[in-house]
């Protein structure tokens, strides 16, 4: 494999995931970091929901709960950055 395309397929699948969240949400979601970026600061959940998603498999079941979990926190955090930076106050 050419090493130009290293992740390559890894980046095209979040980048596609996002894109369709955002065409789901009927815009383009607001907040920085983005979910990418957020995954590409720290790639170690990513992977871990991943390989939770690869055991799941071979053993027969699909599961991608901590993939969904993982998505759902970061963005969470997105929109929140967004709200805070609209001079949203978070409680407590």
């Amino acid at each position: 494999m050419d090493p130009s395309f290293a992740d390559g397929n890894g980046r095209t699948s979040r980048i596609v995931s996002y894109a369709v969240l955002s065409v789901r949400a009927g815009s383009i979601l607001p907040g920085t970091p983005t979910i990418p970026d957020q995954i590409v600061d720290n790639r170690k959940p990513y992977f871990d929901a991943l390989d939770a998603a690869d055991v799941a498999f071979r053993e027969g079941r699909i599961d991608v709960s901590k993939m969904e979990d993982l998505l759902a926190a970061l963005l969470a955090y997105q929109l929140t950055q967004f709200y805070k930076a609209m001079g949203g106050k978070l409680p407590g």
